[in-house]
């Protein structure tokens, strides 16, 4: 079990599917090195819950919009300890069309969607020194059939999952890349929080559990190493219509 005592770095592990994935990786006996923005009092709040569990967490905060921060994010972490796992959680997810997408929307997406996910990577390949480890990227169902809709997002999940190929290539042996493209998880934060209408266009015909999501890196992060270069659908098939 690769996870036991292990340490995981998840950005974005404040809110939402981050804080739902970073308490499974708590419950499966992994430390937890929680990276959250603007979200302390979140932060905290799930450290607390991490160290209910009898494992240690620890707090890091970082702008992913500044490629130095999102850098040193790494170096921070395994000062706690070595790192086994990083979970590249955070996004931006704007509803934005080619017309109203500007070039600081651009490049806003562009930072946090791919730049940092790369950085991180590339910081944490560093330090694992020929170690083995896991890198999990969470994608978009839309990244493999991009439309019209979400245009910065969807290109730099698109983008994000080439990156993903191309260092499970880069990186193996020692380390497995592996993505998950999600679906219908949550309602959109800025919508209502509950009786929100299932999106179009889903064959299973319901929203997922979050437990489902967090299966699902679980098994990435604590099962075969010989599985990489893979994005799982997590999407009820969505990504098929």
């Amino acid at each position: 079990m690769p996870l036991q005592g292990s340490l995981v770095l998840i950005t974005g592990a404040a809110r939402r599917v981050g804080r739902s994935l970073a308490l499974a990786c708590a419950r499966a006996g992994a430390h937890v090195a929680i990276h959250y923005g603007r979200s302390q009092a979140e932060a905290e709040s799930l450290a607390a819950e991490v160290q209910a569990l009898g494992r240690r967490a620890c707090l890091l905060q970082a702008d992913l919009n500044d490629p130095a921060s999102a850098a040193g994010l790494v170096e921070q972490a395994a000062a706690f300890g070595p790192l086994f796992g990083l979970v590249n959680n955070a996004s931006v997810f704007e509803p934005l069309d080619w017309q109203s997408t500007s070039l600081a929307d651009w490049n806003r997406h562009l930072a946090v969607n791919l730049t940092a996910p790369f950085l991180l990577s590339q910081a944490f390949a560093r330090q694992l020194a020929g170690g083995e480890g896991r890198i999990v990227n969470l994608l978009d169902w839309r990244a493999l059939r991009p439309g019209p809709d979400h245009l910065p997002y969807t290109i730099s999940k698109a983008a994000l999952a080439a990156l993903t190929r191309s260092l499970a290539a880069a990186l193996a042996p020692a380390v497995t890349v592996n993505g998950l493209a999600l679906g219908a998880i949550l309602p959109p934060v800025d919508g209502p929080s509950s009786g929100a209408a299932l999106p179009p266009g889903v064959p299973a015909g319901r929203w997922a559990s979050l437990d489902e999501v967090d299966r699902a890196l679980l098994f990435l992060l604590d099962g075969p190493a010989y599985i990489t270069g893979e994005i799982l659908h997590v999407d009820g098939g969505r990504h098929l219509t």
